[in-house]
């Protein structure tokens, strides 16, 4: 009797069983993950270059952003909103590529949509930094660099979370192209006892920063305050009402 194959109409292929994993595929091992993560590297596509920053205060979080895409060497967009509500107290900024970015936001939507009504309580932080560094583990949404920012029973939280999924939980991050110029912002100006306007204006003062020497961010600012009323997202053109 002729063995059993894996395709049976296409000549020679492997036999069943041998090389296999019999519980797959996992995160990380879904068809064509490594292609795609390599087609995401190979600069096609409308990218957000970007620099965004998360701060953690004892009230909430505040998450910042710029507002340019880029395309190539070109500047494709100069309204682009890089920080979106992912949770009734949870929100995301995004660096990388725009499509998968986008998709990731509305998976991350529909995922703790359907987490409150099957349980009757809202997610927790913990519980949706995991969910999204699963998700950027299955390589279906790369190249993307988010921060996660929120407030839950346990308190505020910022996760700085890494395009392959490497999630850490930090008091203040940065990710993009900007990031060198806004972290000195942040490391000189952070402090413990920090509040929701100071670190407004601590966020505003590194974006200004990084647009005034990053090439791949400017036009404005996204600032995304997520406290334990909600997310409230605002949008400036210039930074004198921040600063």
């Amino acid at each position: 009797m002729r063995t059993p194959t894996d395709n049976l109409s296409d000549g020679p292929s492997v036999e069943l069983g041998r090389d296999q994993p019999v519980f797959g595929p996992e995160l990380g091992e879904f068809d064509q993950s490594e292609q795609r993560a390599a087609a995401g590297g190979d600069g096609e596509g409308m990218k957000t270059g970007t620099t965004t920053v998360g701060i953690k205060t004892a009230d909430g979080v505040v998450l910042a952003t710029d507002m340019r895409a880029s395309l190539g060497g070109m500047v494709s967009s100069k309204d682009v909103q890089k920080v979106e509500e992912v949770h009734p107290r949870g929100a995301l900024t995004i660096a990388g590529s725009v499509s998968p970015a986008q998709n990731l936001i509305s998976t991350l939507r529909a995922e703790t949509s359907l987490y409150e009504a099957r349980r009757g309580k809202d997610m927790s932080m913990e519980a949706l930094s995991t969910l999204t560094g699963n998700l950027l583990r299955s390589g279906a949404f790369f190249v993307v660099s988010p921060i996660l920012g929120g407030v839950d029973d346990e308190g505020s939280h910022i996760y700085s979370i890494d395009p392959l999924g490497g999630t850490t939980e930090e008091e203040y991050t940065v990710t993009g192209s900007g990031s060198q110029y806004a972290l000195g912002v942040l490391e000189q100006e952070y402090h413990d006892d920090v509040d929701i306007d100071e670190a407004e204006t601590i966020a505003a003062k590194a974006i200004q920063s990084a647009v005034e020497r990053d090439l791949a961010s400017g036009n404005g600012i996204n600032v995304a305050v997520v406290t334990d009323d909600g997310v409230d997202i605002t949008r400036h053109k210039d930074f004198d009402g921040l600063l």
